[in-house]
């Protein structure tokens, strides 16, 4: 799949880990064992709590199993395991039973989890899906971490897409982060999908996506009508070395030409939502050389902070870890997630963009 984001097999059911699934049969074992080398001793009775315990770990049938197991042992003397009578074998048989039902009441529950799970995770993957490795003649390597743990999206977003008008891009970043942004994130990713085809310049472009946000805040079905956004766009001019750049509130992009990285100074316009009042957001133009790279980023990357309080620097650690063979954004997010010990709390988007001729 990819763009670097959480593997999607994540939120999907998995199975129990094998040491839950080896744990009752090494218990079964253990007792008999113990038993045996310990005859004056009743550990037989033990056992009985182990069809409960393989609940967890197997279906009905292999549940089931244990029980009928447990209960030879016990319901037999000629074994030497147990000496379970009456009362006792039907309580041992019981609890079996019981366990029988859990087990299946859990694997139903499972299926259903498995099942929401991957409408979840399908719904999520069309908001948005993977960029691609390259967009007409642009090469495209992006990384996206929810900050809410067990979703695919967040509060912020990218894309990249060819239009008329060449190859345009877009990073943002809305208010708030999780699920409660989705909704957000998807109004901003339509307008722009439209903007690609139908704007004729990248600062229309940045009008429409405002005004989405300014439609959706006044709409009575928003439960919080401040929506806002921070985002910057750029766009590829089919047949020119540049790029072109608009931004709103965003933090501003890093440009790698060699070994020198260096932040892009773009007049910034307000962010997105708030309603553009005056003159249209201002267009930058920058041309490019060949091999030069375009890393653009949230303040999820930028305002994660270790345990002293420190900001990542992340213009300062880009030349090192430029040099990674595994690729810039994955280099980057191994690094933040070291200087954060475990990662940052916020949602964190990179996207690296390079011009790379025709395609």
């Amino acid at each position: 799949m990819r763009r670097g984001r959480e593997e999607p097999g994540r939120l999907r059911g998995e199975p129990p880990p094998r040491w839950a699934r080896i744990a009752p049969a090494a218990a079964l074992v253990g007792l008999v064992l113990a038993q045996a080398l310990t005859p004056g001793a009743e550990l037989g009775f033990f056992l009985a709590g182990l069809p409960p315990v393989a609940a967890f770990a197997y279906g009905a049938g292999g549940t089931a199993v244990f029980a009928a197991v447990v209960l030879l042992l016990l319901g037999l003397p000629a074994l030497g395991v147990g000496h379970a009578r009456g009362t006792d074998l039907a309580t041992v048989a019981a609890v079996g039973v019981l366990s029988v039902v859990i087990a299946w009441v859990r694997q139903r529950r499972d299926a259903q989890l498995v099942s929401v799970r991957t409408v979840a995770e399908a719904a999520q993957l069309a908001v948005l899906p993977p960029v691609p490795e390259r967009v007409g003649a642009v090469r495209c390597s992006g990384l996206y971490r929810a900050a809410q743990r067990g979703t695919l999206v967040g509060g912020d977003l990218y894309d990249v897409r060819a239009g008329p008008h060449g190859v345009r891009a877009l990073v943002g970043d809305v208010q708030g982060h999780g699920l409660a942004a989705v909704g957000t994130v998807a109004a901003l990713l339509g307008a722009f999908r439209e903007g690609v085809i139908d704007d004729g310049g990248l600062a229309a472009v940045a009008v429409r996506l405002d005004r989405r946000l300014v439609a959706d805040a006044k709409a009575a079905s928003v439960e919080h009508p401040e929506l806002f956004a921070t985002a910057v766009l750029l766009e590829f001019p089919p047949g020119l070395d540049l790029v072109r750049i608009v931004s709103c509130g965003h933090p501003p992009a890093l440009l790698l030409r060699g070994a020198v990285v260096e932040e892009l100074v773009v007049e910034p316009g307000p962010p997105l939502g708030l309603g553009f009042t005056g003159p249209p957001p201002v267009v930058a133009e920058l041309s490019l050389r060949p091999g030069d790279q375009l890393l653009l980023h949230t303040d999820g990357v930028t305002e994660a902070r270790d345990a002293a309080g420190h900001f990542y620097p992340l213009a300062a650690r880009v030349p090192v870890l430029a040099r990674d063979p595994g690729g810039l954004v994955r280099a980057v997010w191994r690094d933040l997630a070291a200087f954060t010990d475990g990662g940052p709390r916020d949602d964190v988007a990179l996207l690296l963009l390079s011009l790379d001729g025709p395609g």
